[in-house]
């Protein structure tokens, strides 16, 4: 079953957007992107609280989640945390079918 984690990465002094920034710069994020079972892996900066990055990765499975976790990519995204000193909170979302009364408010 497919899911989503989001992760909200905070930082002082705009470290949580240059991590996102050399994420994506150092080709990180592309190289999770390329993972058996990657589905999505998007940074956003909130506009509202500019020392908080939102990270939305999508997995086809727990298995997949698992191999990222163990590759020596995720020690290069672990010490990048810390270079940057961020602390982090994780929420995950499993997919269910939206009530039809909600898909109104939907325009796709």
């Amino acid at each position: 079953m497919s899911f989503s984690m989001n992760i909200l990465y905070r930082g002082e002094n705009g470290n949580a957007a240059a991590f996102a920034r050399e994420m994506q710069e150092s080709g990180i994020a592309e190289r999770i992107r390329k993972f058996r079972g990657c589905l999505g892996y998007e940074y956003f900066i909130s506009l509202s609280d500019p020392e908080t990055v939102l990270l939305i990765d999508r997995w086809e499975d727990q298995e997949a989640l698992d191999t990222y976790h163990a590759s020596p990519v995720m020690a290069e995204v672990a010490a990048l945390r810390e270079k940057y000193d961020l602390h982090m909170k994780a929420e995950r979302f499993i997919p269910a079918d939206m009530p039809s009364g909600d898909r109104s408010f939907i325009r796709e």
